[in-house]
């Protein structure tokens, strides 16, 4: 991008004027990229009666031609790909491979949530009296507010908006104030397709403004967060008078189990991979190590090894890099001053462990940190950048039991060769996923949900798209 555009929000298929005080700045360099409208009350209230005014007849349509509408704006995302990854790389810092498949990943969930057009489903239910009939109906709520995180900004476009259209709700999008360019640059897509006006609208600016008058408002029947605790709980709050529903992926803090039995060779890479993605922003990711002591000193050196030969940097000016920047300057500092207090408390630097010294960009040392024990805030906390705090533990039953003690339960790994020690971390292990001998990735077809502070609800596949429906159960007596 070199051209620095004034964005505007978009309501009814119009893009409205708007006060453009919000700066985009590249993390890598701290180039302005672009300015956004911060909403006024007045527009917020617009998108939300456009987005009620269009919901009624939107419904009204065949499932089928709601699907057509998402097809088309996935058909529209893939023609733009490179340049939407660009986009989405320049604003937010990852490399351009991972935006890239963001992108395509985009558009292929689209196509995959249009499919079950025809695959939403009622029940017939068993009556107890003679000549009565009882169905059980699935309706769509209303208008949704979807509520977007800058770590995935594109992705989380079609993974609320894309259910919520399919069962034949309205939407009106916030993108975070951080990353908002992908969600405009969307926006000017839908605007050019068949989409009826106030189906989609975005409005931005802060969470504070824009965000809390969504998440107050009695004309939004679902909210739909993925974001931190901490705002989770002030939008649980802000919903409460309405009784409005939620749908909240909030934070997580993956335990990641290496067995003596593992295979080293592919717990390291897939470790790493889970460290790295994103520059370790990334939710559902592994944020902490439990290693059995047999193997822990040899898995320990592995890790170390290939955590210290990521290539990281600029990736938009330098070429084949593993990851970005940290997105900003108080992430960069929040995670310095994490990895100060682990040692502080004992725990060991294997590699890295600095700020990065690479001229301009919020960039930090690929880190390994041994000697971690469980009552550290960096095994407890979320650290939200390139880090990996390594605890010893002496079997299975310890490793569950760390791992379960836990304010989050968004996701956990195990690296075993016992189909036993997989089963058994299956079904005690106390959380909404769990990966065995791979990466931590999520399938669409699939369900992404959380225990304890994670979240309420979940998103992908059937049970994420019912999420966007309410029941209706009607009784015919002949």
């Amino acid at each position: 991008m070199t051209e620095i555009i004034d964005y505007q929000n978009f309501i009814a298929n119009a893009f409205v004027p708007g006060d453009p005080s919000i700066e985009v700045r590249n993390p890598a360099n701290d180039r302005l990229l672009a300015r956004v409208p911060e909403a006024s009350g007045e527009h917020v209230e617009a998108a939300i009666a456009a987005a009620r005014k269009a919901q009624r007849s939107w419904a009204a349509r065949p499932a089928i031609e709601r699907a057509g509408s998402l097809r088309k704006i996935a058909s529209k995302v893939r023609v733009n790909a490179e340049r939407l990854a660009h986009i989405i790389t320049a604003e937010q810092g990852k490399v351009l491979g991972l935006a890239g498949v963001e992108v395509n990943f985009t558009a292929d969930y689209l196509d995959y949530m249009a499919e079950w057009a025809r695959r939403l489903e009622g029940e017939v239910l068993t009556s107890d009296r003679v000549g009565e009939s009882i169905f059980l109906l699935r309706k769509p709520l209303g208008v949704v507010a979807g509520i977007l995180p800058w770590n995935f900004p594109f992705f989380l476009i079609a993974r609320k908006m894309a259910p919520a259209l399919v069962t034949g709700n309205t939407i009106v999008i916030k993108p975070s104030e951080e990353t908002p360019i992908n969600c405009f640059e969307f926006a000017r897509l839908v605007a050019e397709t068949d989409l009826p006006a106030g189906v989609i609208n975005v409005v931005s600016g802060t969470g504070a403004t824009v965000g809390h008058q969504l998440t107050s408002h009695a004309g939004i029947d679902l909210i739909s967060f993925t974001g931190s605790v901490g705002t989770g709980s002030r939008i649980m709050a802000a919903a409460a008078p309405n009784i409005t529903k939620l749908n909240l992926e909030l934070g997580g803090k993956a335990p990641a189990i290496v067995l003596a039995d593992a295979d080293l060779e592919l717990a390291v890479k897939a470790v790493t991979a889970s460290r790295v993605i994103n520059t370790g922003q990334v939710c559902n990711c592994a944020e902490r190590g439990s290693v059995e002591r047999k193997v822990a000193d040899q898995f320990i050196e592995q890790i170390a090894a290939s955590m210290a030969a990521t290539r990281y940097g600029d990736p938009l000016a330098e070429d084949d890099l593993d990851m970005g920047p940290l997105r900003t300057q108080a992430a960069l500092d929040k995670v310095a001053q994490m990895v100060k207090s682990a040692t502080g408390q004992g725990a060991e630097v294997v590699t890295g462990g600095a700020v990065a010294d690479k001229g301009q960009g919020f960039h930090y040392q690929p880190t390994v940190l041994a000697g971690c024990g469980s009552d550290m805030a960096i095994m407890r906390q979320e650290i939200f950048g390139p880090v990996l705090p390594i605890q010893i533990v002496e079997d299975l039953d310890e490793a569950i039991a760390l791992a379960n003690d836990s304010e989050y339960g968004l996701t956990s790994s195990i690296y075993t060769r016992s189909l036993s020690a997989a089963m058994r971390a299956s079904h005690e292990l106390d959380f909404g996923e769990t990966y065995i001998n791979r990466e931590n990735f999520e399938a669409m077809q699939g369900f992404h949900a959380g225990t304890r502070k994670s979240g309420i609800g979940g998103a992908d596949g059937k049970h994420g798209l019912y999420e966007y429906t309410h029941t209706h159960v009607v009784y015919i007596q002949i």
